[in-house]
C-alpha cells in the first residue's frame, strides 16, 4: 500500500538511493559552454520519472539562461510554468513551448495545480517522464516568501521534490538532494533550507525567505 503524503516522514535523500535512479545523457556542447563560462555541474541523477524541481534563489534573468544550459547539459526533460502572455508572441511563444513551458493563467492558480497533478499522474501511468521545474519565489524581486503551487503539485502527486540551486559565488549548478514532502510546510521548508543555505544568488539581497507566503 502506498504511504500517503501526510504519513510520510520527510527526509533528504540522494537519487542513487532510489531503485529507479535515472542518469540521462545530456548535450556535450551545452556542457562545454557552461565549462567555458566557469560553471560546474553537481548532479547524480533523478530518483524516478516524475517529480518537481524547486530552484532557489531566483534573483536575476541570468538564472534562466544558466538554467536552460544546465537542462540541456544534463539531458533533463523539464516543464515549467510561464506567463500565458509569453505564448501569444509570434515565434517566441512556440520557442517557450518547445523548451517545456506551460502557460499559466494568473486568475486560476488552483486549476493549474490540479491539471498539472492530473497530467503527472497520467504520465506515471504510461511510464513517461514528467518533471516540473519551478522557482517557488515566483519573481526575481524580493518577496515575502514562496508561492505554494509547485509544493502542492509534489505533495498531491506524491512525487519527490528536487532541490536545485545556482550558486554564483562558486559557479556551481547543484541538484543532489530530494525530499518526499510531509504536508507540513514548516517541517518541509526547514529541511529545504539546510540544502539551500549553500546557495548564493546573482543578487543575494533579493533572495526571498524560505517560507510560504501568508
Amino acid at each position: 500500500m502506498t504511504q500517503s503524503a501526510s504519513q510520510t516522514m520527510p527526509r533528504l535523500f540522494a537519487a542513487r538511493e532510489s531503485e529507479q535512479c535515472l542518469r540521462p545523457q545530456g548535450s556535450a556542447w551545452a556542457r562545454l559552454l557552461l565549462r567555458l563560462a566557469g560553471w560546474r555541474l553537481d548532479f547524480d541523477g533523478l530518483p524516478g520519472k516524475q517529480g518537481v524541481i524547486l530552484v532557489y534563489p531566483h534573483t536575476s534573468n541570468w538564472d534562466f539562461v544558466v538554467g536552460i544550459l544546465a537542462k540541456w547539459a544534463l539531458g533533463l526533460q523539464l516543464r515549467f510554468w510561464a506567463k500565458d502572455s509569453l505564448f501569444k508572441l509570434p515565434l517566441f511563444g512556440a520557442w517557450v513551448r518547445w523548451l517545456g513551458g506551460v502557460a499559466v493563467r494568473r486568475d486560476s492558480p488552483q486549476g493549474l495545480v490540479r491539471d498539472t497533478v492530473r497530467d503527472m499522474q497520467a504520465a506515471q501511468a504510461r511510464g513517461e517522464m514528467f518533471w516540473l521545474a519551478m522557482a517557488p519565489e515566483g519573481t526575481r524581486a524580493l518577496a515575502q516568501g514562496w508561492r505554494s503551487g509547485a509544493y502542492q503539485v509534489a505533495l498531491q502527486a506524491q512525487v519527490p521534490a528536487g532541490l536545485a540551486y545556482l550558486d554564483y559565488s562558486s559557479k556551481t549548478i547543484c541538484l543532489r538532494q530530494f525530499l518526499m514532502l510531509s504536508g507540513d510546510p514548516l517541517v518541509d521548508l526547514a529541511l529545504m533550507a539546510e540544502t539551500f543555505s549553500a546557495s548564493h544568488g546573482y543578487k543575494p539581497a533579493l533572495a526571498s525567505p524560505i517560507r510560504m507566503k501568508s
